[in-house]
């Protein structure tokens, strides 16, 4: 199996920003150490949800302290960044880590309306815009000389430099929740990541990938490959005792959410409204902080000792994943508890599935 490490660090105050930042970038060369496959990064932006906002400049640091670790964005929010510029960005980044950038792609945030409103955006448009912007972003590396004139973005340029160390760019990872994306995922023969799918979903929504990619004219050696890279994405707290795991990331989950709740209530327009058919008991803040807990801690972490994680994770594995992001990184979690935490995991944990 494959193991990713995650960040969404909130910072508190702007007082904690740099020494979060630091801490951030701490943990994540630990991950190489440890032994992870991948450092995932995260994007929000203006309220300390991700405390470096912009993954971007944060990768370059993280690519010059790593050497080995591949380096990806889970996800990228297209609708609020210029193709080309984006384009450029990623192609510095894949040859400063040699290599090793992967690109999540999505169309920004489905809660935060606020966050598009800092770029002079709403988010109506977001997925056509998104469309757009990653057909300029991709033919910049395959397709140029470009002369683009679309609904949202004009550009002409006669080749990108520098050019990617891969080819012919970086792996573009796409972001499935329903059952039809994930098919869809599949047809297109992208690589794909999901949110935290209770374990008896996930068999369900493999199959639904798995029959898009016998449809993606690759052939059986590249289905399987994707197959098994696909992400699944865990709240992942390693303790002492299973006790101390519960308290510890149920007190520091419950933060979140309240920070959360408060933000989206303050800042978020009056005209905004989120699909109600994307709301669950930890993000609908109708429900108490009681229901949204217990949601989250069933549906969605990896929370206990070793050896409690280790059958947590047979579970998953033997329901057909094979690649595991552990959120390990969480504001209010305390730094030092988290390098504890991701120890455990990589000296513990992973040597028993590789």
């Amino acid at each position: 199996m494959r193991f990713g490490w995650l960040t969404l660090a909130h910072s508190p105050s702007p007082e904690q920003d740099q020494a979060g930042i630091l801490e951030q970038l701490e943990q994540a060369t630990l991950a190489e150490t440890l032994g992870f496959d991948g450092v995932w990064l995260t994007e929000h932006n203006f309220t300390g949800e991700s405390v470096y906002s912009d993954p971007i400049p944060f990768a370059a640091a993280l690519a010059m302290k790593t050497s080995r670790i591949r380096i990806g964005f889970a996800v990228i929010q297209m609708t609020l960044r210029h193709p080309v510029r984006l384009a450029t960005q990623l192609s510095v980044l894949d040859n400063l880590s040699n290599g090793r950038l992967d690109v999540g792609v999505g169309r920004g945030t489905i809660f935060n309306e606020y966050e598009f409103m800092g770029y002079g955006l709403r988010s109506d448009d977001a997925r056509e815009r998104m469309t757009e912007a990653l057909d300029v972003m991709t033919r910049c590396w395959t397709a140029t000389p470009l002369d683009h004139k679309g609904k949202y973005f004009t550009a002409r340029l006669p080749e990108l430099r520098p050019v990617p160390v891969q080819k012919p760019h970086p792996p573009l990872w796409h972001s499935a929740a329903s059952p039809g994306s994930f098919k869809a995922c599949g047809e297109k023969g992208v690589p794909l990541m999901t949110l935290r799918l209770p374990v008896g979903q996930i068999a369900n929504r493999l199959g639904q990938y798995a029959d898009g990619l016998a449809s993606s004219g690759l052939d059986d050696a590249a289905q399987k490959k994707l197959l098994q890279q696909a992400a699944i994405w865990r709240w992942v707290y390693v303790g002492e005792s299973r006790a101390e795991a519960e308290d510890s990331l149920s007190a520091a989950l419950l933060e979140t959410r309240r920070h959360m709740v408060h933000a989206r209530e303050e800042l978020n327009p009056p005209d905004f409204r989120v699909d109600p058919n994307l709301l669950n008991p930890w993000s609908d803040p109708h429900y108490s902080e009681e229901e949204g807990l217990k949601f989250a801690l069933g549906s969605g972490a990896l929370i206990g000792t070793a050896r409690d994680i280790e059958d947590q994770i047979a579970a998953m594995r033997d329901a057909g994943a094979g690649h595991v992001l552990c959120q390990m990184s969480f504001g209010y979690l305390g730094h030092d508890r988290i390098k504890a935490s991701m120890r455990r995991f990589g000296e513990e944990v992973m040597p028993r599935f590789r």
